[in-house]
C-alpha cells in the first residue's frame, strides 16, 4: 500500500489543464491533444455547460486520447463517471460528496484529490479522509470563476511544510504569476483560461512546463 501511495503522490506535478466547457467533442480533443503535445502532466476532464450523455462521450473520447502521453487523467466531481472510463482519478470540490464514498466507489489505487479554497484546515482534515492531493486557490483574479474566494501565497508555503501531499494551485494562472507559486510550494499550475484561450495552445502548454524545469534546475 505504501508503494502505491508514494506512485499516486508522483503523478501529480507539473501543468495541469482543466478542460474549458467545450460542447464539440472533436473540437475538445483538438484542444487537448495540442496541449499534451506541448507538455501538460495532468489532466481533468472538467465541462459544467454539458448534460450527462455529453460528459460522457467527451469523458470516455479523453480517455482514450490521454492514453497516447504519459498524462494523469482525472474527472471533476463525480467518482462514478470516473470509474466508468476508468480515469485514474477524480477531483472533489466543497460540495461534491465525501471522500470516502468516492474511495469506495473507486477503490485505493485511484487519485482523490480535493480543492480547500483558502483554508488550511479543511487541507488538513482532507488529508486526514486519505485524499491523494490538495488545491489551493483562487490565487489571481479568474475569468473562470470570479467570484471565487482569494487563497493567499503564504497558504502553499504552510500546506508544504505541515501536509506531506502533492499541492495544486489554481486560480487566473498564467506563465506570468505561475512561476512565484511554484517557487512558494506548489507541485502543479492548475490552468484553463490562459491555456485554452492562447492563441496557440501547444506553445502556452510548453511555456508553462518550462516553469517547472527552471524551477527543478535551480535546486
Amino acid at each position: 500500500m505504501k508503494t502505491m501511495k508514494m506512485r499516486k503522490k508522483h503523478a501529480i506535478r507539473g501543468l495541469y489543464a482543466v478542460t474549458p466547457d467545450e460542447s464539440d467533442t472533436a473540437e475538445l480533443l483538438r484542444k487537448v491533444r495540442l496541449a499534451l503535445q506541448g507538455g501538460a502532466s495532468v489532466l481533468q476532464y472538467r465541462n459544467k455547460a454539458a448534460n450527462a450523455e455529453l460528459k460522457r462521450e467527451q469523458a470516455q473520447a479523453l480517455r482514450q486520447l490521454v492514453g497516447d502521453f504519459e498524462c494523469t487523467y482525472l474527472v471533476n466531481d463525480d467518482a462514478q463517471l470516473a470509474k466508468l472510463v476508468n480515469a485514474d482519478g477524480v477531483h472533489l470540490g466543497g460540495g461534491d460528496g465525501s471522500v470516502n464514498l468516492a474511495r469506495a466507489i473507486l477503490g485505493e489505487t485511484k487519485i482523490i484529490g480535493m480543492s480547500c479554497y483558502n483554508r488550511i484546515l479543511l487541507a488538513h482534515q482532507a488529508a486526514q479522509q486519505g485524499v491523494d492531493y490538495i488545491a489551493f486557490g483562487a490565487f489571481f483574479p479568474s475569468g473562470v470563476k470570479p467570484d471565487a474566494v482569494k487563497a493567499e501565497v503564504k497558504i502553499l508555503q504552510t500546506a508544504k511544510k505541515e501536509i506531506n501531499l502533492p499541492i495544486v494551485a489554481i486560480g487566473g494562472i498564467t506563465q506570468q504569476n505561475g512561476a512565484s507559486l511554484i517557487e512558494a510550494g506548489t507541485d502543479a499550475l492548475a490552468v484553463i483560461s490562459a491555456l485554452w484561450n492562447a492563441s496557440d495552445i501547444h506553445v502556452s502548454a510548453q511555456e508553462f512546463s518550462t516553469l517547472f524545469s527552471r524551477a527543478s534546475n535551480d535546486i
